[in-house]
């Protein structure tokens, strides 16, 4: 092969592998949050100490992240029988984030359980569900994302 071919093979690959590159990296842009070690802790209250519902999670979005909100929920409930959407996490409670890598915030969620709020709560297994929205716009909604059981 002369050596023009091979100059003119090696500037074509380079061409294909920086525009397949350009493209992977436009894609990734536009990817919608990743939500990842997602845990729900249940304290119950004990004697006049209120209990608490501890959830966290990481999310990751390359354009950065908006909001985060959570809607804790017993799996025995209306909700259990029908998909939830990012209307029904309209009114849902925001999470409070820090940023914790490149991409990636650590979003908590924290509310106290008086012993009123327990006693007036179903007891049994229970579903976290979280929307994280981008700044870019894009959602992420995973209705089970934590499971907790209030006993």
């Amino acid at each position: 092969m002369s050596r023009r071919a091979v100059v003119l093979s090696v500037t074509a690959a380079v061409a294909v592998l920086g525009g397949a590159g350009a493209f992977a990296l436009a894609y990734a842009g536009e990817q919608p949050p990743t939500l990842a070690q997602s845990t729900a802790r249940y304290t119950a209250p004990d004697g006049d100490r209120d209990g608490s519902l501890v959830f966290t999670t990481d999310v990751t979005a390359s354009s950065g992240i908006r909001h985060v909100k959570v809607l804790a929920w017993p799996t025995d409930s209306p909700l259990a029988d029908k998909e939830l959407t990012t209307k029904d996490m309209a009114e849902a409670e925001p999470a409070t984030c820090a940023p914790s890598g490149e991409d990636t915030v650590r979003c908590t969620y924290t509310v106290a359980v008086t012993g009123a709020d327990a006693a007036e709560s179903p007891r049994g297994p229970w579903q976290v569900a979280v929307l994280a929205r981008a700044d870019d716009g894009s959602t992420t909604l995973d209705a089970k994302a934590a499971r907790f059981t209030v006993g």
